[in-house]
């Protein structure tokens, strides 16, 4: 399927297959065939990847500041492999929910150092 990525994908948001919100599309990583032809192997989401792809001064302050949130800086965006992509159209929409993604390196970061400081964080609410 054939696609302009800067209108039909790139910063639409992504969804899992319950309608929750993952992201959005921040950066593709591509591959290329046998051919030559190149084709989207996965979906980039976070700062660091929003940062590479603008680049300049705004793209490396957005890059510096995710790493700051990561306990290792050279960790990689949220990388979707586009097989688990169900259909794009007003939104990336998933064949997986969300809680079987890989975990987002930012969001792990705040937990540990953030959430589960607060007193009683880890006890569910009822």
């Amino acid at each position: 399927m054939r696609m302009q990525l800067g209108r039909q994908l790139l910063d639409r948001q992504i969804v899992d297959r319950d309608g929750r919100l993952v992201g959005k599309v921040d950066d593709v990583e591509f591959g290329v065939d046998t051919d030559r032809v190149p084709y989207v192997t996965a979906l980039l989401t976070g700062q660091g990847a929003l940062g590479q792809r603008i680049g300049g001064r705004v793209g490396r302050l957005l890059v510096a500041v995710a790493d700051r949130f990561v306990d290792d800086p050279s960790a990689a965006p949220l990388r979707i492999p586009y097989p688990m992509v169900e259909r794009v159209d007003s939104a990336v929409r998933l064949r997986t929910r969300l809680d079987e993604l890989p975990g987002s390196p930012t969001e792990a970061w705040v937990r540990r150092h953030l959430i589960d400081r607060i007193p009683g964080s880890n006890r569910a609410s009822g």
